[in-house]
């Protein structure tokens, strides 16, 4: 029975796609898939910690809440998160998927988790305020499990931070735009190529089996590439 907060929606067609793999969806033609909806929880979760972060720690230099907020939303916290809220038990997979242990990948449970964040938004209409405070709830439990003692600088910022912060020096604080598609690999173990793009010249690309991981390799690619030149 679902009872976390997170899962209770207005509109159940709606939960349940934000639950829905493309690999059930292509097994079972009719049912939509999350990835739209993985899309955008992305985007709002990426507003939310660093809001979330600029009001709770209104001393803390820009570059350790882009450290943290790197961490509040990584593959691996996601899927914390999701577990937390028992997400994996109502996945709907492939039958590989689903015979491989699908409800426990970090991968698929990250993205369900996005996936139920953008939902949730389209589910109250565009209002931020219950989104906001749910996932408050999450961040706060993050840093004090994971993040603290608070007063510690990061030793380790990851490699899209790194290069987003040499764009905004060097663009007019424009940012860096990954295009990241899936080129290979099967629902278990799928294949993606990211390619990191500033101002519409590509810097550097990544393959690996998750989005954001491929994206952190085209990151490192660009910074490599940033290093050999004179």
């Amino acid at each position: 029975m679902i009872t976390h907060k997170l899962l209770k929606f207005r509109d159940q067609k709606l939960l349940e796609q934000a639950l829905t793999h493309s690999s059930y969806a292509n097994e079972n033609p009719g049912h939509s898939h999350n990835e739209r909806l993985e899309f955008l929880g992305d985007a709002l979760l990426n507003f939310l910690s660093g809001e979330y972060l600029y009001l709770r720690e209104p001393l803390l230099p820009e570059g350790e809440m882009t450290w943290r907020r790197s961490h509040l939303v990584d593959e691996q916290q996601l899927a914390k998160f999701a577990q937390e809220i028992g997400l994996g038990q109502y996945l709907r997979l492939g039958k590989g998927l689903s015979q491989s242990g699908g409800d426990r990948n970090p991968n698929l449970l990250s993205s369900a988790f996005e996936a139920v964040i953008g939902a949730y938004y389209l589910d109250s209409d565009g209002n931020l305020a219950n989104l906001r405070s749910i996932v408050r709830d999450f961040f706060d439990a993050a840093l004090l499990n994971k993040l603290s003692p608070a007063n510690q600088p990061p030793t380790y910022v990851d490699a899209k931070n790194q290069f987003q912060v040499w764009v905004q020096a060097n663009f007019n604080s424009l940012l860096p735009r990954y295009v990241t598609d899936r080129i290979g690999g099967s629902d278990h173990a799928p294949e993606y190529l990211a390619k990191v793009f500033v101002a519409q010249k590509i810097y550097g690309e990544g393959k690996a089996s998750g989005k954001k991981e491929a994206e952190k390799k085209a990151a490192a690619n660009a910074l490599a590439k940033l290093r050999q030149l004179p």
